[in-house]
């Protein structure tokens, strides 16, 4: 079986959000699946997907803090900066961390650790709505 979804994800601020009860609503479907895999594919170069703590609050922001750390803005030598200094800095960060994540389905459900869960990472000052393509595929 294979099935593709649309998710749009509402206007966020720079950050690591946790998205992982959102992605289960928008993915009814996964209940059909008794082995399987969810590829999640992000249509943007200034945000990015990775898979992470889910309980903690201060992993989320260790990890943006470390990426402006990593990643500052207004840097003397970037020459992409035409929708302002968060410009270059959201496509370097966003490179970094890529583009898609895999998770495993097992018996109808999303196969993350414990620990896991799914973070949107937006790395503009105020990011647009973003979108995403879920692909599911599984017996």
């Amino acid at each position: 079986m294979w099935i593709q979804k649309i998710i749009k994800i509402k206007p966020k601020h720079r950050g690591f959000h946790l998205i992982t009860d959102y992605i289960n609503d928008c993915l009814p479907d996964i209940i059909q699946i008794k082995m399987g895999n969810l590829n999640l594919f992000i249509q943007h170069t200034s945000a990015s997907l990775t898979i992470n703590e889910n309980t903690d609050i201060t992993v989320r922001e260790d990890l943006e803090s470390h990426f402006d750390y990593l990643v500052p803005e207004n840097q003397h030598y970037y020459k992409h900066i035409f929708e302002g200094p968060d410009d270059i800095p959201a496509h370097i960060k966003s490179s970094i961390l890529g583009p898609s994540i895999s998770v495993p389905i097992t018996n109808g459900e999303l196969n993350l650790g414990t620990w896991q869960g799914i973070y949107l990472c937006e790395h503009r000052k105020n990011g647009p709505i973003r979108t995403l393509i879920a692909n599911i595929y599984g017996e």
